[in-house]
């Protein structure tokens, strides 16, 4: 007979306890206080895209592309408004707090353009990390209708609802670009 000569391990609900990460003394204790956390996130994200969206278009050589980037920029303002009329709808002073994954995506993205020769495959860098902002945007926009609806907080629960939407827009005509266009020509 053949033994199996690997030791069991087991574990028990205290070994898991003692691993997890202790809370900050200011951490959220409720969902309410995950949502505000999480709306300042946003919205210094959303600050900051709009200090970086400049350059991407000042990069971009395609015309179409830096319209699109123009017109992002535009709706991205509209979004910091609609940001701070949600804020003022939980009753909560709009704040910023420091979005350390949007500060990464806008790394990457300034990293992109200076790794990349002027034109189309610049093009196809700023489109990617363009692209990557979106996911994270859309992302986060739906975790945070999802919140607004459970806490019952209808008017932020609409004004999410409606930025999310822009966001798959400007993702998809992103990817529209890319596909019907400059990825061929950065080939």
């Amino acid at each position: 007979m053949a033994t199996n000569s690997k030791p069991k391990t087991t574990t028990s609900a205290a070994t898991s306890a003692e691993k997890k990460t202790p809370a900050k003394s200011d951490a959220a204790k409720e969902l309410k206080d995950l949502f505000e956390d999480s709306l300042k996130d946003i919205y210094w994200a959303e600050k900051a895209l709009v200090k970086a969206l400049p350059k991407m278009q000042k990069n971009a050589t395609d015309e179409t592309l830096k319209q699109a980037i123009g017109q992002h920029l535009e709706e991205t303002k509209v979004q910091v408004s609609r940001l701070e009329e949600t804020f003022e709808s939980i009753g909560v002073k709009a704040q910023a707090k420091k979005c350390d994954a949007m500060q990464g995506l806008l790394d990457e993205a300034d990293s992109i353009i200076e790794e990349t020769e002027p034109g189309t495959v610049r093009d196809a860098g700023i489109i990617a990390a363009s692209q990557k902002v979106e996911h994270y945007e859309i992302a986060t926009y739906g975790t945070l209708a999802a919140f607004a609806k459970v806490l019952g907080e209808k008017e932020a629960l609409s004004n999410l609802l409606e930025t999310l939407e822009e966001e798959k827009n400007c993702d998809q005509l992103l990817t529209q670009l890319a596909d019907t266009n400059l990825n061929s020509k950065a080939k």
